[in-house]
């Protein structure tokens, strides 16, 4: 039966809602924090793919959070081509009254309010009684509808939840006006069997259900998201809650690409459509990973860089006759292409611009020269300049917008006579400052100068050096994880000269943190 819905109109039977919560759920992963500036890039790289609702974030967790959500519905939410503008609240009016605030400007907009409905954490988390719940369901509902025709009420842990009690909660969610319900395996609970099962009890049971939108966001504890969101889809969900490169609390949430494209692969065991442009999606990945500092896993599904390699010789072979031997979606698809050797020390800054448009970046005329004079710097001292040298440059340069603490300089001293010296430069918001320090090796003695000039207590608990490309010429990508009052950060650097990728990726690291610290979490903030 068709749905008619304020957002979208009359839905097509076939038609998948692709729900993005990368800027709210994804971003409270532990050191994923992202700026105003880093969100709303984000935001316009999102609605390029051609997500249907933005969830742009939760406005009550914090000042910085209202500014995000309410900034991407005044810009990315006034385009033509906008999708939903979505903002996070718990059940209490003061949530839903700032979510309401925050989304205002958006030409689509849409209040997602969340209560637990679990035993345990009606018990424990809540100290509520049922009926109190299914009050709350009521209440909150209402008011969001005040704000909004598009409304969205979730049951946290609700594959957890008695059966009885989730219908009674989505009915009450029906008939206070919302016009989607969202069922989230909040902790990774479900096995997909449970996800078609408790779909199949709403929409048999509940009057009405056949009249909204059903949703569906799984977390990845046993491994099992994507696999429990094609579940719920085969039992009648029609939206899809997830994230680029399954970021999110704990062990993540469902994989948006990885969702899609099995999709769209298995269209005949799965035959349903979405709007996600999938060439767009390995650029969006990488932009994610660029601003988070967290790099995917290199055998990540669709957008592992081992995604499509292929090192057995039987392998080889076969691909070599013919492709679908053993790959059973065209690497490009999903924004792959082979890399090309054609810059170099003596390419212009047309050349480089086309380049990097090719490479899926449109950058400002400040940064743009930023980055060409990097890349004639390594161009000088590198033979060969990868494409992937140039997707490193271009990242760690524009990851460094709006930074309160940019690398300046470094000077090292190093070898196997005597502690490792370093002279570093650091601009402190708009104010260079200088330090002379000594170390264990050059990596000890840089990151004390940088603790000379700009002091902290986070701890250093992770460092780690990767090459960018093969060759002892190749870059060096870094990646230094801090640790303050239990909040931790990834911070990452690119340079040619490993020790000086040491010193961006640890700068880029506090930077991160004094975001962080910003940052206070409500209670129950889960969903």
């Amino acid at each position: 039966m068709s749905i008619n819905h304020p957002s979208f109109g009359k839905m097509a039977d076939d038609r998948i809602i692709m729900f993005d919560t990368t800027l709210r759920d994804g971003e409270q992963s532990p050191g994923f924090s992202m700026n105003l500036e880093e969100k709303i890039r984000m935001a316009e790289a999102l609605t390029e793919l051609g997500v249907d609702v933005m969830e742009a974030g939760f406005p009550i967790a914090s000042p910085g959070d209202y500014e995000s959500v309410k900034a991407i519905a005044e810009s990315v939410g006034q385009r033509d081509d906008t999708p939903v503008i979505c903002g996070l609240a718990r059940s209490g009016r003061e949530d839903i009254i700032r979510a309401g605030d925050a989304v205002r400007a958006a030409k689509r907009k849409r209040i997602h309010s969340f209560i637990s409905t679990s035993p345990l954490h009606m018990k424990y988390k809540l100290r509520m009684e049922p009926e109190e719940v299914l009050q709350a369901v009521t209440d909150s509902v209402t008011l969001a509808r005040s704000f909004t025709d598009d409304v969205e009420w979730s049951a946290e842990d609700g594959t957890r939840t008695d059966p009885d009690f989730l219908c009674r909660c989505v009915e009450a969610a029906i008939k206070a006006g919302a016009t989607t319900i969202n069922i989230p395996d909040t902790v990774g609970y479900a096995l997909p069997e449970d996800m078609e099962r408790i779909f199949t009890m709403v929409r048999t049971r509940v009057p009405g259900a056949d009249q909204i939108i059903l949703s569906t966001h799984n977390h990845n504890d046993l491994g099992l998201a994507v696999a429990n969101t094609l579940a719920a889809i085969r039992a009648g969900v029609r939206q899809v809650e997830a994230t680029i490169n399954g970021i999110g609390e704990r062990a993540g949430n469902a994989s948006l690409e990885e969702a899609v494209m099995a999709i769209r692969t298995r269209h005949d065991a799965v035959p349903f459509v979405n709007n996600i442009k999938t060439p767009n999606i390995l650029r969006v990945s990488k932009m994610l990973a660029a601003i988070t500092g967290f790099d995917v896993q290199p055998n990540k599904a669709i957008v592992g860089r081992n995604a499509f390699a292929h090192e057995a010789g039987i392998h080889q072979d076969g691909v070599l006759k013919h492709a679908g031997t053993y790959e059973i979606m065209l690497p490009e698809s999903v924004g792959w292409q082979k890399s090309s050797l054609v810059m170099g020390k003596h390419s212009g800054r047309a050349a480089f611009r086309d380049k990097l448009k090719t490479l899926g970046y449109a950058i400002g005329d400040n940064k743009l020269n930023d980055a060409f004079r990097r890349f004639k710097d390594l161009a000088d001292r590198k033979k060969i300049v990868f494409d992937e040298d140039i997707v490193a440059l271009v990242d760690d340069e524009v990851m460094r917008d709006h930074e309160r603490i940019r690398f300046v300089s470094l000077d090292l001293h190093a070898g196997s006579k005597g502690p490792a010296k370093a002279e570093l430069e650091l601009e402190i918001d708009g104010k260079v400052k200088s330090a002379k320090s000594t170390g264990n090796g050059p990596v000890d003695a840089t990151f004390n100068a940088i603790h000379a000039i700009f002091p902290h207590k986070a701890d250093l608990v992770l460092f780690s050096v990767a090459a960018v490309t093969e060759g002892t010429d190749a870059q060096a990508k870094t990646t230094v994880r801090l640790e303050e009052n239990g909040k931790m950060v990834d911070g990452q650097g690119a340079d040619a000269d490993t020790i000086v990728a040491s010193a961006r990726a640890y700068v880029h690291a506090l930077n991160k943190l004094l975001v962080k610290r910003e940052r206070t979490e409500p209670t129950a903030l889960s969903a």
